[in-house]
């Protein structure tokens, strides 16, 4: 599908986002009209992992898997203006509000990139806290993917993107 986006005003364009984003929730593909990137990945997450959703406010992590365990969803499209991958703020660090971090990567497209599983103490340790923020950053560099305890799941989570898509172009037809 190619459109030309130069032909749209700036109004234009931000009426298509709009509807962009309210298809996304239609879909059930975000559960809110935010930033589309943290609701996907927290979606796409909790497919791959057969997660429960914690309720849209939970303080400090985004779903429960059978065994109680909590998972803090983050994730980051790299551009070509902003290559940085560190994710956003995590609030209150110490008081340990999630076991894991599903850390997830777009690439400037909004393709899937990859995405990792990091328990709790290495996001301790690997993060970095600011004052200025008052919360602790943490960055998904690639050495991440070979520290120990951090699972790759970029396998599971491809295979919730394309299972998807599948439902998508399945109702369509």
């Amino acid at each position: 599908m190619d459109v030309d986006l130069r032909a749209f005003t700036v109004a234009g364009l931000l009426r298509l986002y709009s509807e962009i984003v309210e298809e996304l929730v239609r879909r059930k593909a975000c559960r809110s009209t935010n930033n589309p990137v943290a609701d996907i990945a927290e979606m796409l997450v909790i497919k791959a992992l057969r997660l429960t959703p914690a309720a849209k406010s939970t303080k400090g992590y985004d779903a429960i898997d059978g065994a109680g365990k909590r998972y803090e969803v983050k994730a980051r499209r790299i551009t070509r203006r902003n290559p940085s991958r560190m994710l956003s703020a995590i609030r209150d660090c110490e008081a340990r509000h999630f076991d894991f971090l599903a850390g997830v990567l777009f690439r400037e497209d909004f393709s899937f990139d990859k995405a990792c599983l990091v328990p709790f103490e290495v996001v301790l340790q690997r993060s970095t806290y600011r004052d200025h923020v008052n919360a602790h950053l943490f960055h998904l560099k690639d050495d991440l993917w070979a520290a120990v305890g951090v699972v790759d799941i970029t396998q599971q989570v491809a295979a919730a993107l394309a299972s998807l898509d599948a439902r998508a172009n399945a109702a369509s037809s």
